[in-house]
């Protein structure tokens, strides 16, 4: 038993160190394929093109508990899920090395012949964390990261108790949820993937051509909307099932709405030679606040509203129960942000096509300002002054 253990514990570490590499991989491709995407195509034809590539984050996160459900009870063995995704890996990079070429920075946007200037990365930095509309749809994207993580950890885990605290299902051997709830809640995250990614990127096109702040107010309706449909999720779990997975249905595909726009957004507020840096800040904080620490804070609730009950079958359902309502009140909060980017889209959007464009540069101090006249005389002001 001790040698079992201690064999145990050496391929959990490894088990650990291969994910975070993984990880790595994941990271550093998120970073830098949007901007190659950026590169290659311009206005609805760009939104488009984003919406194609961002179907992966949800339709790839459901495809995951499929297959991997389906080739655990093929193979008799949880191992052969995990084997899966390196075949897959490895044939993404030989169509990645094969396929794809690298574009110049910002060719198809710029209008100068001028060369665009790359700045230091401390630069860039403070420059971007005085890009209102990019810190603040970030910390709305962190929202739904926040909101996508807890679901995607515990719902399943969420559905199987609440079929044992109501009677209809009986304890499972490993105690954990069953494979039919993994199968429902991933063709479902898969479909709603695809819905709300392309509605998000059709509805945000057609809205544009009235209202220029379009795209920060559908992802602040689709956060919004999907908090009253995730939170009847939530509450009618025990009486029905059924409204459980309609009310899901509707919440993701509202969730959805944002993964494109979002990315969009960034590639516009953004120069080009600071897009990567930007994507990169991004990820780190959606995950950092978002979906790494969401599914432990859940789980933390949980157990703290179950430490003073006693161990039954409802009482487990009802503390997963109240530590899911979380979700409901971060939604509200992102949505908040994303309303606040709307004020301050139009300017960032304009100081950027004026970068790109050659018709006004950045200081030496970092600050983007431009040099109009005042009394005869050059002064420099804010851009963003001009802009309003």
């Amino acid at each position: 038993m001790i040698a079992n253990q201690g064999s145990y514990k050496q391929m959990f570490w490894l088990l650990l160190l291969t994910r975070g590499m993984v990880g790595v991989g994941e990271a550093s491709y998120s970073t830098i394929a949007p901007t190659i995407i950026a590169d290659l195509f311009v206005g609805d034809r760009r939104s488009r093109m984003l919406s194609v590539f961002y179907f992966a984050i949800p339709v790839g996160s459901g495809l995951g508990y499929i297959v991997g459900s389906k080739v655990k009870d093929v193979a008799d063995d949880w191992h052969w899920a995990l084997r899966v995704t390196p075949a897959l890996g490895a044939l993404a990079v030989i169509l990645l090395i094969t396929v794809v070429r690298e574009p110049p920075r910002g060719t198809v946007e710029t209008h100068s012949d001028a060369p665009l200037q790359y700045t230091s990365w401390a630069a860039d930095l403070r420059a971007l964390s005085r890009n209102r509309s990019f810190i603040l749809s970030s910390l709305g994207f962190t929202a739904v990261a926040f909101v996508t993580g807890s679901l995607a950890l515990w719902t399943p885990t969420f559905l199987y108790r609440s079929r044992l605290a109501a009677g209809t299902l009986q304890p499972s051997p490993s105690g954990h949820a069953s494979d039919s709830d993994s199968l429902t809640f991933g063709v479902i995250t898969c479909v709603t993937g695809v819905l709300g990614v392309s509605a998000g990127v059709e509805i945000s096109r057609r809205w544009r051509r009235t209202n220029p702040r379009a795209d920060p107010l559908v992802c602040a309706t689709g956060l919004l909307g999907s908090v009253p449909f995730l939170f009847l999720a939530v509450v009618t779990a025990k009486q029905s099932i059924v409204a459980t997975y309609v009310f899901i249905f509707i919440g993701e595909t509202l969730l959805s709405l944002n993964w494109a726009i979002v990315a969009d957004i960034l590639l516009y507020v953004v120069i080009p030679t600071r897009r990567s840096t930007a994507e990169a800040f991004q990820i780190l904080l959606s995950h950092l606040l978002g979906d790494a620490g969401s599914p432990y804070l859940i789980g933390l609730i949980s157990d703290r509203i179950q430490a003073d009950r006693p161990q039954t079958f409802l009482s487990q359902f009802r503390s997963l129960e109240y530590a899911l309502m979380v979700c409901a009140f971060v939604g509200v909060i992102g949505g908040g942000f994303f309303l606040a980017t709307a004020c301050f889209i139009q300017a960032d959007r304009k100081r950027t096509e004026l970068y790109v464009q050659g018709q006004f540069h950045e200081s030496p101090e970092g600050e983007d300002r431009i040099v109009v006249p005042q009394g005869g005389r050059p002064t420099k002001v804010p851009v963003s002054s001009v802009l309003i």
